[in-house]
């Protein structure tokens, strides 16, 4: 069996081009491989270590690869764009991933199982069909306010408007049928929403994890499943800040000469559990007066300087530094401790 040192993997659809460096030296092996070909050829040379970038398919064929027993690592793109010589092609992409995985510094991208991806699906899914849904009740505004037929913002004044334009009897044919059809087509948008909640509801249940996060006041199951589903593995990071880092709650840094300046925050990151976190965050100020605790009191210091918003994101960024050290230790949320709810005393007889 042929033996190599590292490869690297830059995958495709249909081809897929490695850079195979061999034992004790010598000239790199480039080589194409088709699809049906791919597992075929490491099925052929001993264990060895593999790179590739994080991208799609990456995680199904990182764990075909370590049931060959290869080793896999997995790295986020932009941190193999610097490897990449001038010129970009397949080889040259597949020669980066080989050369930035022996980076002692690199960092690299836990593999995902099967079931995690299957959540994240359901996620994804669901987000989909939310955005669906918030362009048909835009459009479906857009038409009536045409014909002089509006209501207050929000999903929940859709039906009100649906019912006026309905018995409306000045519209014509035309839009009373355009208004039958968008009515259906929401209300089928929205119960496919409301089965997709209760699928990751019931797989949240089923995860110890997501029993966990789910004692965090402002995070319920949807939230908890979706990290769970994006972070395999809390120890990845070393600190609680790395973890907010990645998600892009951190504010982005312009420091130089020993001057340390920030701004506001990068936005870089994951952007699903950035928004998640935010929701979170406001949901939680909004009931932050009927609590105390030394979390409810910085809360509201803070709220008392800063906009409503940027405290939003404070307390995103704080949840999400608590929530990495629960999935670190497995300690449960300290409600006595950070946030609990006031108690009022009883009233004199």
């Amino acid at each position: 069996m042929q033996k190599y040192t590292r490869i690297g993997i830059d995958l495709g659809k249909n081809y897929f081009q490695i850079h195979a460096l061999p034992v004790g030296g010598g000239a790199a092996i480039n080589r194409k491989l088709k699809r049906s070909k791919f597992l075929e050829f490491f099925k052929q040379i001993e264990p060895c270590e593999i790179g590739m970038e994080a991208c799609g398919s990456a995680h199904y064929w990182a764990r075909e690869l370590e049931r060959l027993g290869h080793k896999v690592s997995l790295m986020p793109p932009i941190y193999t764009k610097p490897y990449v010589k001038r010129g970009k092609n397949d080889a040259v992409d597949a020669a980066a991933c080989c050369e930035a995985m022996s980076r002692p510094d690199m960092r690299f991208v836990p593999i995902k199982t099967a079931e995690q991806q299957a959540t994240l699906t359901l996620h994804k899914t669901r987000e989909v069909l939310m955005k669906q849904r918030n362009m048909s009740i835009n459009a479906l505004r857009g038409h009536l306010a045409e014909f002089g037929l509006i209501a207050p913002k929000g999903a929940g004044h859709v039906r009100e408007l649906i019912a006026r334009a309905e018995n409306d009897a000045t519209l014509p044919k035309a839009i009373q049928q355009v208004v039958r059809i968008m009515a259906r087509h929401i209300d089928a948008l929205g119960k496919e929403i409301e089965s997709l909640e209760q699928k990751i509801g019931q797989a949240a249940k089923r995860n110890a994890l997501c029993a966990l996060l789910d004692k965090i006041p402002g995070i319920g199951p949807l939230i908890a499943s979706a990290i769970v589903a994006f972070l395999p593995d809390a120890r990845q990071f070393e600190t609680g800040r790395d973890f907010s880092a990645w998600l892009g709650l951190t504010p982005r840094q312009k420091s130089t000469g020993g001057k340390q300046k920030l701004g506001s925050i990068t936005k870089q990151g994951n952007r699903y559990l950035r928004k998640l976190l935010v929701l979170a965050g406001t949901s939680l100020l909004r009931r932050i007066g009927d609590r105390t605790g030394a979390l409810a009191e910085w809360a509201q210091r803070l709220r008392s300087r800063k906009s409503a918003r940027l405290t939003t994101v404070a307390l995103a960024n704080k949840l999400a530094r608590i929530i990495w050290a629960m999935l670190s230790t497995g300690e449960s949320f300290r409600q006595e401790s950070f946030l609990r709810v006031k108690r009022t005393p009883p009233a004199a007889a």
